[in-house]
């Protein structure tokens, strides 16, 4: 049994909708008959050319000049209360999307299923799925209450693809309130190369790397195969990399082609964020370390010797 109607909560990065908006879109669409997106933000008519080519009918475009919580979650809640209600609001598991989540519960008065990785219909049942106790288990919850239902999904839980063919019509929806914060300036990380969660490949390095200066090593690495580098929390605990580079259940989710673990051994924490890679390789001189668990190919060998010579080899190339 399909639904009727499902809103996404859609967001913008580097000027373009966000891998995970396309990706809920993608999912949306095989839920429901209909898929509408509610943005916050400059280039409406431009974010919704894009958003059409992925299922979507209707942009509602919601003005602010602040912070997105208050204004998109109260323009949500007075279309719900103008008789405008969906079955289904789906939000990505990030900083916008949980702000404007918990405020739009609180608004409806909706209980909220958080942090998912995936969802079905079963007859008249809206089902979501998360993983619990660091990833080992699924748990599979069914909403009792009346629609809307709230939910929010981790990246990398549903894969992206494009599904319409007209530009999505943008309609204004207005905010009944404004937020007291106003943004004065926007600081974007500077990075080269591949983003680590859109990345094709990604090498990540852990405490095996035995200190902060061999994660060159890593990056080098990265670099010669056009990949991006990432992290376990170990070494970004220790302040060997920033927050950004670090893969895991507190982390970034990724699900590249290939995903080469070096000097790590890991963590139930880790693998939830990387488990989903079509392509594992680990190095480890540990040869009983979990990661070779998961790993299609495994390199019990130590890394500072394996990963140089690596290099080695590809710059021969």
């Amino acid at each position: 049994m399909a639904l009727n109607t499902i809103w996404v909560h859609a967001e913008v990065g580097a000027d373009k909708p966000s891998s995970i908006t396309l990706e809920l879109l993608t999912k949306a669409r095989s839920l429901a008959d209909k898929v509408e997106a509610f943005y916050a933000g400059e280039n409406a008519e431009a974010v919704a050319a894009e958003l059409g080519q992925y299922g979507v009918s209707t942009v509602y475009s919601v003005a602010t000049e602040g912070l997105q919580g208050i204004p998109v979650a109260s323009a949500m809640a007075a279309q719900v209360q103008a008789g405008n209600a969906p079955d289904l609001i789906m939000f990505g598991s990030t900083y916008d999307g949980r702000d404007v989540l918990a405020r739009l519960s609180v608004a409806l008065d909706r209980p909220v299923l958080t942090n998912n990785n995936d969802i079905s219909v079963e007859g008249d049942e809206v089902r979501v799925t998360s993983s619990i106790f660091g990833g080992s288990t699924n748990l599979t919850t069914a909403f009792r209450c009346e629609p809307p239902h709230l939910a929010s999904f981790r990246p990398k839980s549903f894969a992206a693809e494009p599904g319409g063919a007209a530009t999505a019509q943008v309609v204004a929806a207005e905010p009944t309130e404004q937020g007291q914060v106003t943004v004065h300036e926007r600081h974007v990380e500077e990075h080269s190369g591949p983003i680590l969660d859109e990345a094709a490949l990604v090498v990540a390095g852990g405490r095996g790397l035995g200190e902060a200066a061999k994660y060159d090593m890593v990056e080098s690495l990265a670099k010669l195969l056009k990949g991006a580098p990432g992290a376990s929390r170990a070494i970004v605990d220790a302040g060997w990399v920033p927050y950004s580079y670090q893969v895991g259940q507190t982390g970034k989710v990724v699900k590249p082609n290939v995903y080469i673990a070096v000097g790590i051994s890991g963590a139930t924490q880790h693998m939830v964020g990387m488990k989903g890679s079509k392509t594992i390789i680990a190095i480890n001189k540990d040869p009983e370390a979990p990661i070779f668990g998961i790993a299609d190919l495994g390199i019990v060998g130590d890394v500072h010797k394996v990963v140089p010579k690596l290099i080695e080899a590809l710059q021969g190339r």
